[in-house]
């Protein structure tokens, strides 16, 4: 992670310098946000020109309040001129762009700040760390940007110390202009394509997931700070750690290697001699260097070792370790400016699997078999927060997943989206701006370009290079950071995707494996056919493990309808209507439902019993969500190096309300298919192939797994609980080994009403390790006991044990039917409304008669706050509210 003193820095190229002072070398680092106070107006209101509208007498009181960062769409919602496009069918309410024409979202952003030189010698720069598509920038009458800016994806970086006012009273003015082209959204995937004619996001037009952003996501949607130095400025530092050899995640290490270099940018007209430092741990290694008058150098240490290193894994494997860093350098024995960098020792590679056919990924030595998800972005109107970005991050944590993939539709990720991976574990697998939707892969009615245009997408190449160095630069000291991708299926035209791979890449990183496009031959030789990814929908649970698809899946995933609390958040009641299909299987839904991208379960609710009304419907939803993404896990993972190195769910998060694709909704509500990879997922883990009816365990640790008490029994819809058997086991390092077929037993248990089949792990001293419960349907495939289940018994208490933390207790009596299938749910207490978001250490969960279970949840403890209830609700236990002690 890079926490640098400020988060916005500086293009690959020098900034541009519109005053040159010799000045002191001073300790006068500091950097602070521009994020509040903004007002603005459409261009189509104001008739004044830059040089007026930022002077300090210009009159902006009727102004509306502006939202920086952020889009012009979100000014618009937060000062309730539009609706919330993300309810119903309010986005048809608002006018797109492309109707409009780029005038209408073409805006004015003006912000008055405080601030002027104390000290002589003193650089001031302002930084922005996006905008969206290009702009004009004023200070104080002034033009501080003497070409127009454009690039969704270039920082921009001035020097504005000789235009700040002496008494210290300043006007900056934005005039932001929208992307051009804007396309139209037809439908399409990227509407008519030419959305992609600019270096910026595709999905704006519209995709298969969601409904156009009107506005084209226009705006100052990324940081603007203010950043004060001493003469030399220290930017895109670059720190590389080397962990030689193939380390275990326990025991003494054996030495790890830094390397760090930084760019100093002089901004004065002298000469400055000074040291370069790089502290680590205790330890630090400095030179002794010269840079030249209004110049931009990048220098290099020389080597720092880092002995018994503590070292960074990704989830599951190991911890995450950070080491806070810093780079600094000195002039004349004060600090003109510093850098601080989280850092993770580690080293990731990729290999070539000769059985699977697919390459694998290796961090500090060992191999991992990856399992992923697909990441659009947090939010489709760029509303971006740390709080956000670490709770969606920890939910992929918390599906035990390792790796998120950012789609090459949208952008690449924040900082601080990747400070929450290096947190978390998450290795990311990083796509630049390229689709084959929109870029020109397939023949397409819907585009306005033929594919031998759009193949040459985007209109400025040399933009689209300068984009790429520059945010390799804001990312690349990211622990988590694993894999650039050109795009997503499809490579980049060739003088791009050359200029990246050859010289880019490997001058301004090197440390990580280039994939030419998500689902290339390179990563995962394609020897099926088709597209190289996919299937996407509902499948047949017998399919995950019957059925061989590419080696490392980019894309490959199911439904995922949250259950009706999180439909009524965005669903009008009227149009709270339960979807249906017709004799032909093709689904039948309301048009809000279909608005919102939704995609048929298919038949595959029926075997719960016939659906009563929308409430009911996501009720059974869950459990569909729940087996669907345990089985695409177990089985992925029953393969494991033998036919496949890792697989990416398509998709693990929507970034606006959508109905398909999702472990948690829009509002970081969690639903069924979250537990169900949570458990299918787990690091070590029993489960049972519905095709061969053989119980096998993974291991995806990186040591062998031995003593484990492997035990298989059955509870029927009384309860009644029979061990069939248990066997003592090991299973080895990295491996899946299968151990007993006990199909025919459980069919004919199971052929009357169904059957629970558990599956549990125990340690020698009867820990219990893992339990996997599967409800099996009966002779007919459906689950007729289920439907006539005794009332569940189960008694809930639970505790606080710290701010922000309960344990909740579930205790199934003796003698009593099976607790199942039961959501815990943390709620206001006057409203019973969710509190959003909480983190709960499983859900979803069923507890056999004479069992307990402990849950953890963990929620912002709000101080002055009434204390929560918590809610659970099981597929036999009526709504129940438990106080919490």
């Amino acid at each position: 992670m890079q926490l640098p003193v400020s988060l916005a820095r500086r293009l690959m190229f020098p900034a541009m310098i519109l005053f040159l002072l010799p000045g002191l070398n001073i300790r006068a680092q500091t950097s602070y946000e521009l994020n509040a106070g903004w007002k603005c107006a459409p261009v189509s209101e104001v008739t004044a020109n830059g040089f007026n509208i930022s002077s300090q007498s210009f009159k902006i009181n009727s102004w509306i309040p502006a939202t920086v960062p952020g889009t012009v769409l979100t000014t618009l919602l937060n000062n309730s001129k539009v609706p919330d496009p993300f309810y119903g069918m309010n986005n048809n309410l608002i006018k797109d762009i492309y109707q409009t024409g780029r005038d209408y979202y073409t805006y004015w952003f003006v912000k008055d700040f405080t601030e002027k030189i104390t000290v002589p010698g003193q650089q001031v720069y302002l930084n922005f760390r996006g905008v969206n598509y290009s702009c004009e920038i004023y200070l104080n009458g002034k033009k501080v940007n003497k070409q127009t800016h454009k690039g969704m994806f270039l920082r921009q970086s001035y020097n504005i110390t000789s235009l700040l006012n002496k008494a210290g009273q300043n006007r900056l003015a934005v005039l932001v202009y929208p992307p051009d082209p804007v396309g139209n959204p037809n439908g399409g995937q990227g509407g008519d394509g030419r959305i992609a004619k600019g270096v910026g996001l595709q999905y704006t037009a519209g995709w298969d997931w969601i409904q156009p952003m009107r506005d084209r996501n226009t705006g100052i949607w990324d940081q603007v700070t203010i950043e004060k130095t001493g003469s030399i400025n220290l930017i895109n530092p670059h720190v590389v750690t080397i962990v030689p050899g193939t380390r275990h995640v326990t025991g003494e290490q054996r030495p790890a290697i830094v390397k760090a270099s930084a760019e100093l940018q002089n901004s004065t007209s002298a000469t400055v001699k000074g040291i370069l430092k790089l502290s680590i741990d205790g330890k630090s290694v400095s030179k002794n260097v010269t840079v030249a008058p209004n110049t931009s150098q990048e220098f290099t240490l020389s080597d720092l070792t880092l002995a018994n290193p503590k070292l960074w894994w990704p989830h599951g494997y190991g911890p995450q370790n950070l080491y806070n860093a810093k780079i600094e350098f000195f002039a004349g024995g004060s600090l003109s400016d510093a850098e601080n960098i989280s850092v993770g020792v580690r080293e990731i590679k990729s290999a070539w699997n000769n059985e699977t056919h697919s390459a694998y990924v290796t961090v500090n030595g060992q191999k991992i078999f990856i399992k992923g998800g697909n990441w659009i972005i947090s939010d489709a109107m760029l509303r971006f927060s740390d709080a956000r970005y670490d709770a969606e991050v920890r939910f992929h944590r918390d599906m035990n997943l390792n790796l998120i993939r950012i789609w090459g539709g949208a952008l690449v990720e924040r900082p601080e989206f990747y400070a929450a991976c290096d947190k978390y574990g998450m290795l990311v697998f990083q796509d630049f701006w390229m689709s084959g939707d929109a870029n020109g892969k397939w023949l397409d009615p819907m585009k306005a370009d033929d594919q031998w245009t759009r193949r040459k997408y985007p209109d400025d190449h040399s933009l689209f290079l300068k984009s790429v160095a520059d945010q390799i630069k804001l990312v690349r000291n990211h622990p988590s950071l694993a894999m650039w991708c050109g795009g997503n299926e499809i490579t980049p035209p060739e003088d791009i995707l050359l200029a990246m791979r050859d010289s880019i890449l490997p001058k301004l990183d090197g440390t990580r494996w280039f994939i030419e496009y998500s689902n290339s031959d390179k990563m995962s030789l394609n020897t099926l056919g088709g597209n190289g990814d996919g299937p996407y929908g509902i499948q047949d649970i017998a399919t995950f493990w019957e059925t061989k698809t590419f080696p490392f899946n980019s894309e490959v995933g199911s439904v995922g309808v949250g259950d009706y609390e999180s439909l009524e958040r965005f669903i009008p009641e009227k149009n709270r209507i339960a979807p249906g299909y017709s004799e032909g299987g093709k689904s039948k839904v309301d048009s809000v439902w279909d608005y919102h991208k939704y995609i048929g379960y298919d038949k595959s609710i029926d075997p719960y019993g016939k659906v009563s009304d929308a409430k009911d419907f996501a009720t059974k939803a869950q459990l569909v969500n729940y087996d669907q993404y345990r089985a695409l896990m177990e089985g992925f993972s029953s393969h494991m190096w033998s036919w496949y190195t890792g697989t990416i769910i398509w998709k693990t998060q929507n970034p606006w309300t959508a109905m398909r694709g999702q472990m948690y909704d829009y509002y970081l509500d969690p639903n069924a298919c979250l537990y169900g990879l949570h458990n299918g997922s787990e690091m070590l883990h029993p489960m049972y192939n519905p095709v061969t009816g053989m119980v096998s365990i993974v291991n995806n640790h990186f040591e062998a797994k031995r003593d484990l008490m492997l035990a298989v029994r059955v509870a029927d819809m009384d309860g009644k609980d029979s061990l069939l058997t248990q066997i003592f086991v090991e299973v080895q390092p990295s491996s899946v080994k299968n151990f007993l077929p006990i199909k025919p037993v459980v069919e004919k248990m199971a052929k009357e009403k169904g059957v629970f089949l558990v599956l549990q792990l125990l340690t020698k001293n009867k820990e219990k390790l893992s339990e996997n419960i599967y409800w099996l349907a009966d002779e007919k495939g459906n689950y007729s006991g289920l439907k006539n289940m005794p009332v569940s018994k189960l008694e809930v208490t639970a505790k606080k044990i710290n701010n922000g933390k309960i344990e909740a207790t579930l205790n199934n009596p003796s003698g009593s039917p099976m607790a199942f299938f039961n959501r815990l749910s943390l709620v206001d207490p006057a409203t019973h409304k969710r509190l959003l978001p909480v983190f709960y250490s499983d859900n979803y969960i069923s507890v056999l008669p004479g069992d307990s279970k402990k849950v953890l949840l963990e929620y912002k403890d709000v101080t002055n706050k009434d204390q929560p209830l918590l809610m659970i609700s099981g597929w036999n236990l009526s709504e129940k509210m438990i106080s919490i002690k």
